[in-house]
Parts: C-alpha cells; structure tokens; sequence
C-alpha cells in the first residue's frame, strides 16, 4: 500500500508548480488520431536521444555567455562523452548485430537501422564542433592572449627550447614500433592517440610505424616554460603560448628513426568496445573476475578510429585492414582531437576567463565551528536536507567522522559506487573500524569506468577488517544510503543519509543532488532491511517507506502514478513533476500518456536521455519535457505527486530506466516533513520550471528549443540556486 501523507498545503502552494506558460512547448497543428500506445511513432530512439543530449552540451560551448575556458570545458566534455558513448552504446550495437538480433524496441528501429543514423548524426555533431573549434574558439582563445602554436611558428629560440626539452623528457619514453614482416602490428589501446608514420628505409623501401603519444606526459606544454605543467603556469605570465604534445613528437620524428627518411605521419585515434562483460552468474569470486574484464577492455574491438581528413587512403588501408573494422566505423576530422584533450586547456590559470568560485554553504546546525548541539542532536530534532553543490558535501563526511570517533555508535553500513580517489569517506570507515565499530560496505565493483578505483578501496577497507559485500550476482547496488547504528540509554536510535548522488566530494562539488539526514524510525528501519537484503539473505517485499529495486519500485511508481490518474477523475487536478536523467522505460512511458488523456499535467525535467513525445494532440499534450544543461550536472532525482492536495515527493538513486527498475538496487525515499516538501516544491521545482535562460524545451520532434522570451528577470536555476545560498532547512 502506497503511504499517506496527509499534510494537505494551501492551494496557492501548489499551483505555484504550474510551469510557466510561456515556457511550454507550442501543441502541433495536427489532427488527432486515435492511435495505439504501441505505436512506434510515439517513442524515441535512446541512441539518437543520447545524441540529441550531446547538441545541448555542444550549445554550452558556443554560448558566449559562459566564460572562455568554461567553452572548452564543455567541447571537452561532448568529446569525453562521444567516446563513452561508442565504447558502450555503439559497441552494444554491433554486438547485437554481430548476435543476428532482428527485433526492435519500441521505436521500432532495427540495431543496422540505429547504426545507420547514429553515424549520420554523429558526423553532423563532430563537423559542427570542429567547426567552432577552428573559426571561433581558438580565435577567441588568442584574443585572449592563450596561443596554441605549431612548430613552424615558433621563433628560432623557442625552437632550441623545446627541442632541448624533447630530447631530455620527451624521446627516452617514446617506442616507435614497426609493422613488417617480421613484426606484427602493434597493439593499439584504447582512447589511445597515435601516429602513423610512413618511413623509407636505408633500401628504398616504404615501411609503416606506429608511434604512440604517452599519456602519462603532459599533453599540453609550455613554450616558455616547458619544465612546468601547463595548469600550474601562474596567468600573471603573459602572453601564455603553447604546444602540444604530439605536434612536437611530430616534429622530431627523425630522432626515432636515425638513418631512415620521414615521408609523411598522420594522427588516429582508436575507441573500443569497452563494455565489460562479467559472467558473475558462474564466477566464484566476483572480485577476481572484475578485475580479469578490466584488463580485458583494453583489447575489446575497436567500433571507432578517428583520422585526419589528409589521411591518405593507403594508410587508411593500413589502419582499417588491421584493425578489422570497415569504412563505416572510420571517422575524418579537420582539426585537433580528440576533443576530449581541449580539458587541458579549459584547466589553464587564467581565472578571468573561467567561472566565479564560489564557498558551498554549511548549515549552521551542522557546521562544527557555528553548531550549538551535537551532529546527532541536530538530526533528532528535524530532518536536514542538503542541496548539492550548493550546500556542502562536507557536513556528509563529518557525519561519517563524528560516527567513526563516538564511542556510542555501535556500527556503520554504507553502500559505495563511485568514490574516487584520495576519498575521505573511506578514510572515516578505516578509522570507525580501528575504533572498534561494526563497519559493513557494500561496494559495487560493477560501476562502469571505476571499477579499478574501487577494487583498490574494497581491498583496502577488507585489510582493515571491513565485512565487504561485492554487490549481488545480476544486480547493480546504484543505491546511496549510509547507517549509523548508536546507543542512546537503554535504546538503540539509527540515523541514516540517503541521497540521489555518490559519496564523492569532488563530484558533489560539480554535481546537482540532494541528501536527507534523518532519525526516522520507519526509514531506519526499512535501511536495516535493505543492509539485510544486500549483504545476507532476504525476500522481504513490504519496506514501510522506501521504494527498494528490483523489489517493488517499479510497482509502487505505477501505483502513484495511477493515483494521480484516479484524483483526475474524481475531479482533483493531477498533477505530477518528475526530475531525472533518463526516461526510457516504455511501460511507464505508456502510462504517462494514459494519464496525459485523462487530463492529468505532467511536467518532465530530463537531463539527458528521454524516448517519450511530448506535445502530441490527443496523446500527450498535458506533458511538458524541459532539460536544463549548464555549469553544473543535473544528477538530483525527485517525483512529485500532487495527489489531490496531500502532495508526496521522494528523492532518490533511480532513474526511469528498465536497468534502473529492474536490474539494480536502487532506493527512493520520502521526504515528509511539510517544511522540507515546501522547498523542494517552491524553491527547487518551481525554479527549474521556469529557468529560460538553461532550459531546453522539447518539441514533439524530439528537438530542443531555448526560450525566446529572455528578459532582465530572466531565471537560470542553478545561478538562482547559487545566488540563493544561506541557510539549508
């Protein structure tokens, strides 16, 4: 049975959550047809929606109201994604190919036909940002004062310098490797940059060399100063000039090969297929078998080589025949890539061309130097919400750290997905447990691209003695909860954090998410229950307040989103606004559009990937679709159900992905204090629904649009957010 929360707000309350008209997306001039939900046409691509989200990050680079360097940053980061996104996406497509797949999903797309599209699509996305990389960007950059040169343009000091500094730093790590014969062709990693060099030989004869460019060097060097990493430059030191790492190795290629002639060298760069596949369901030790799929990566096929337009096709010919792929995997670019490197330079010291700093704040409760009672205290006597990165994450780590040195607190359970490195949560378990604590982690060694960071915590933390569970065989543990079990008296009190974002501090710092600090008994409960379930045995199904996957999240969202549509009936306006990352999953894509025919609104703040349509006379024309793209990830997740004026919001790790519903451990929590909903409500929601400034609106063809009506009130949410810092609630 879905809880109740009776609280019921004045009206003028909730209809501050009706989205600002002006900001809808128009309804089609169409007619309506009467058609059904099965209906291809009414379901998006994923792939191509995962595309369609790269466009809006591509529209941050060249939006010139964001600082210079932040341009870069955000080019930079439509490269790192275009590379995850072959390395997994694209490479799951041709495994399903190469498998003989022939159905579709609810778009109705064939994986070829997906193929098909998405290398039209992604040769638009990558001919556009070269494009504003060379005539813009780069431009801009040198007005600016940052020059990035190529050899030939360096003064004949500067040459001495740099040549100097090539052969003492640069040469004795290079390994040229030939391809003859008598020498196989030589492993190419992945994301790895290269050159392929044509040399002729002391006998006339033309040979293939590969040279790779070491990515344990700086890529991006100091003409004036190349002893010095390029970031670390003070931006007094003006103008700033510099070279990159392969354009010098270029230039001293005679140096690898003595006594041969350099004909021509031209740069690639090689994607894998890097999604790993663990068959934990007969591996006896998930850990050995992780890290066996890590070092396997490195050698999965390749489903992406990128060249230089003035590749010739003889070493195109090379490079493809060896590599076993055909033309449609090879990708020709003007200009510098891959793109992701451009991070080296949006990390320049040149703060005036950056984002403000800015000091999270840190809730006076929960603040050490301001706080009046106890961490402890302070949560009895009300639950505190944080919202991240403009609260700080730092109150979460002196949570754990207060914990760890308390000598009643009897135990502590977590879960771990992403951490990162040099992680203080970490440290606060290693100390609770040579404190004498019960400490119990659950790290998921399955989180894509970190598994190596937290096989090397888990050994660390089972070093020490830490009971550690490594996730559960075809599940992913996507939760983010923390329990801390202490005696109070005679009585035991459990205070828990539940969160929609990793305990990481650097990523809280860049991320938007929310965390609840919270005694509840109930909650505390159903955590033990969920700490039951992942670290022995358990079929509970009846949690008391949390929505747990796979165990009953999918049906108890169904259930509240049938609600809505029962109040709607009954002549209660429904009303529902769901923040998330991703909508893909077609059954509750289904039923949002049952409830859009029976007149229930619904308003969809989606980051990235969304496979419904909305807008669609006589199907979804009461769904607004909004993405907002700016200085920070949108990762928070939130579900707001107006139901009929006793309104229930929960936070949380999920988002409305079948994987998320039903192949991970995930966990939505309520927040009831009315004090609480209130600001989520009015102070979160309400300023995401009417950001016109960062906010994309959806149009039924699945393209995006910016408002036109801009104006001095003009809101960004997130510089609302910031500018609203002060005290948390």
């Amino acid at each position: 049975m879905v809880s109740q929360h009776t609280s019921k707000p004045a009206e003028n309350e909730i209809s501050l959550l009706t989205t600002n008209p002006s900001n809808q997306a128009p309804l089609e001039a169409e007619a309506v047809v009467l058609r059904s939900l099965d209906d291809s046409s009414l379901y998006f691509n994923r792939e191509l929606a995962l595309l369609e989200f790269q466009w809006r990050v591509l529209e941050e680079a060249q939006d010139p109201s964001n600082p210079l360097l932040e341009r870069f940053k955000f080019l930079s980061i439509v490269g790192s994604n275009m590379d995850e996104f072959f390395m997994v996406r694209v490479a799951g497509l041709k495994r399903q190919i190469e498998a003989g797949t022939v159905s579709a999903g609810p778009d109705g797309l064939l994986p070829a036909d997906q193929l098909k599209q998405v290398k039209t699509e992604v040769t638009k996305l990558m001919n556009e940002a070269h494009h504003y990389l060379r005539e813009t960007l780069m431009t801009e950059l040198e007005n600016a004062d940052i020059r990035i040169l190529e050899y030939p343009d360096l003064t004949d000091e500067q040459r001495i310098a740099m040549q100097t500094h090539f052969m003492q730093n640069i040469f004795p790590v290079l390994t040229p490797l030939a391809f003859d014969p008598g020498h196989p062709f030589p492993h190419i990693s992945n994301l790895s940059l290269n050159l392929a060099v044509l040399i002729r030989d002391t006998k006339g004869e033309e040979r293939f060399a590969r040279v790779k460019i070491p990515d344990s060097l700086p890529q991006l060097i100091s003409i004036d100063r190349p002893s010095i990493l390029a970031h670390r430059i003070p931006s007094t030191v003006k103008p700033q000039s510099y070279m990159w790492l392969d354009e010098l190795i270029s230039a001293h290629l005679q140096a690898l090969f003595p006594g041969m002639q350099v004909l021509e060298f031209h740069p690639f760069h090689v994607t894998r297929d890097a999604e790993v596949e663990i068959q934990e369901w007969e591996a006896e030790d998930l850990l050995e078998t992780t890290e066996e799929g890590i070092r396997q990566r490195r050698f999965g096929d390749v489903v992406k080589l990128t060249v230089d337009e003035a590749t010739p096709d003889r070493i195109l010919e090379i490079l493809m025949s060896n590599l076993e792929i055909d033309v449609t995997d090879v990708y020709q670019i003007q200009g510098r890539f891959p793109l992701s490197s451009l991070k080296y330079i949006s990390s320049l010291d040149r703060p005036d061309l950056k984002d403000v700093p800015f000091l999270p704040n840190i809730p006076a409760v929960l603040n050490p130097d301001l706080q009046e009672e106890d961490t402890f205290s302070a949560i009895r006597r009300r639950d505190i919400l944080l919202h991240h990165p403009f609260d700080s994450f730092q109150p979460i780590t002196n949570f754990l750290n207060v914990a760890a040195k308390d000598p009643s607190v009897l135990a502590i359970k977590m879960t771990l997905y992403r951490v990162g490195k040099n992680s203080p949560v970490v440290e606060a378990l290693l100390e609770a447990m040579a404190n004498g604590k019960q400490v119990a982690v659950l790290v998921e060694l399955k989180a894509r691209f970190d598994e190596e960071s937290n096989i090397e915590w888990a050994k660390a933390l089972e070093r020490e003695g830490v009971h550690i569970v490594y996730g559960l065989q075809g599940l992913k543990i996507h939760s983010k909860v923390a329990l801390v079990v202490r005696k109070e008296g005679e009585s035991i009190r459990r205070y828990v954090h539940l969160g929609t974002g990793n305990y990481n501090p650097v990523t809280a710092h860049l991320y938007t998410d929310l965390g609840l600090l919270t005694c509840d008994d109930e909650i505390g409960s159903d955590v033990t229950d969920l700490f039951n379930y992942l670290t022995g045995y358990s079929a509970k199904r009846d949690y008391r307040k949390l929505l747990v996957a796979p165990i009953n999240l999918r049906e108890r969202l169904v259930a509240l989103i049938k609600r809505e549509i029962e109040h709607q009936k009954n002549g209660e306006q429904g009303h529902m606004v769901f923040k998330f990352n991703a909508l893909v999953d077609d059954g509750l894509i289904k039923l949002m559009y049952e409830a859009s025919q029976a007149g229930v609104i619904i308003d969809l703040i989606v980051r990235g990937v969304c496979c419904l349509r909305p807008k669609i006379p006589g199907i979804s024309e009461n769904i607004n679709v909004t993405s907002v793209v700016g200085r920070f990830l949108e990762h928070s997740r939130i579900f707001y159900f107006r139901n009929g004026g006793a309104e229930q919001i929960y936070l949380g790790s999920a988002d409305l992905m079948p994987r998320n519903l039903d192949r991970r451990v995930e966990v939505l929590f309520p927040v009831e204090d009315p004090r609480l909903a209130r600001h989520i409500r009015e102070d979160i929601l309400h300023i995401y629904l009417n950001d016109s400034v960062k906010a994309r609106y959806m149009m039924s063809d699945g393209k995006y649009k910016r408002s036109v009506l801009k104006t001095a009130d003009s809101i960004s949410s997130q510089m609302s957010f910031l500018n609203r810092r002060t005290e948390s609630i």
